[in-house]
């Protein structure tokens, strides 16, 4: 069975970085973040190539992920771990150079233990209440800050895509009152959401991540995947023949039936079935029929003339967030969820 082929643009992704760099004063810096292995887009391309760019400092999840990510980019960039320093967790961040965002007192006292001396950063909680210091937590640590000398103080905004949200102030005003007690130390507050709600949340640094790959609700972002998926056989089917599990679609009339080479388990969500989404033959929509199942997904290309070799289900006219509404979810989760079985196929980059 052919494989559906996902391609990656990378200048894309690093005009995408420019983009939202110009959005903030020349002394604010722009980093990137490249977690979930570059929102599933494969962190090893994409850190190099932002690195090119001129991105200094990068941001993960985990620490195994900033190891994979220091091979990458090598040994001049910064790279945070937002879950800070885990149990167990130490030599990966000696060995490859990471930076801990400590969340809590107990993390601050194992990093002063197990790595003295070293970088690290601090994350507060200015209001989501997921990670991070609060305020009572950092009265705890605030005689060892001498010793932390953190390099940054990070927090995140709960609701950046909701730009009259009144938490977004609210938060920036809570992140003001830790730069006070933060005398001298870099503070950063927004994502790509923060980056474009503009320069009270912009602090020193912004950390876009969605936003560079093509995502909201960085609306002006250049196009980023196009996913191409092999028609594997075509058929006709005749008035009142069903197609695929659960008969849940039911021919009206005479129809042609072509099936592709993807499906759940390719991170096509189940949800998109029975007329969820299109794929395209060039501009023709071809709607999508029956259940969407683990290998395969059937669609109706009766309006063709010929049938080609590959419908587009990702591209310049249908984006990750077309497709992420289609399923009732968010474009974050239709990248994260694209699989491994794809052929990658990365354009442009150094």
């Amino acid at each position: 069975m052919a494989r559906a082929r996902l391609t990656i643009d990378l200048d894309a992704i690093t005009r995408n970085w420019r983009a939202l760099d110009a959005l903030s004063a020349p002394e604010v810096e722009t980093a990137a973040v490249l977690k979930a292995d570059a929102y599933g887009l494969g962190a090893g391309a994409v850190g190099p190539a932002l690195a090119a760019a001129g991105v200094r400092s990068f941001f993960v999840a985990l620490a195994e992920e900033g190891v994979a990510l220091r091979e990458a980019v090598g040994p001049v960039p910064a790279i945070y771990v937002f879950a800070g320093l885990m149990p167990g967790d130490a030599p990966l961040f000696e060995a490859a150079d990471l930076i801990p965002c400590l969340n809590s007192p107990g993390q601050a006292a194992d990093f002063l233990r197990e790595l003295p001396g070293r970088p690290c950063a601090l994350q507060v909680d200015t209001g989501m209440n997921r990670l991070g210091l609060e305020p009572a937590e950092f009265d705890a640590i605030a005689g060892d800050l001498a010793r932390l000398a953190p390099v940054l103080a990070i927090s995140h905004l709960a609701c950046s895509d909701e730009p009259d949200h009144p938490m977004n102030a609210s938060q920036a005003a809570a992140m003001t009152d830790f730069a006070a007690r933060l005398p001298g130390v870099r503070l950063s507050l927004a994502a790509t959401g923060g980056t474009l709600l503009g320069a009270p949340f912009h602090f020193g640094l912004v950390r876009p991540g969605v936003g560079l790959y093509g995502g909201m609700p960085f609306a002006a972002a250049s196009p980023v995947v196009s996913l191409s998926l092999p028609v594997v056989q075509v058929r006709d089917v005749a008035p009142g023949e069903a197609v695929g599990y659960s008969a849940t679609w039911t021919a009206a009339g005479p129809a042609r039936i072509a099936t592709v080479s993807a499906g759940y388990a390719d991170g096509l969500l189940r949800a998109l079935g029975n007329g969820g989404f299109d794929l395209l033959a060039g501009d023709v929509r071809c709607p999508v029929i029956g259940r969407v199942s683990m290998d395969l997904i059937t669609v109706d290309v009766t309006g063709l003339g010929s049938v080609p070799a590959m419908l587009d289900l990702l591209g310049p006219q249908q984006g990750v967030d077309d497709l992420a509404r289609s399923a009732g979810t968010i474009g974050y989760e239709i990248l994260t969820s694209l699989g491994p079985r794809y052929e990658r196929v990365y354009k442009g980059g150094s």
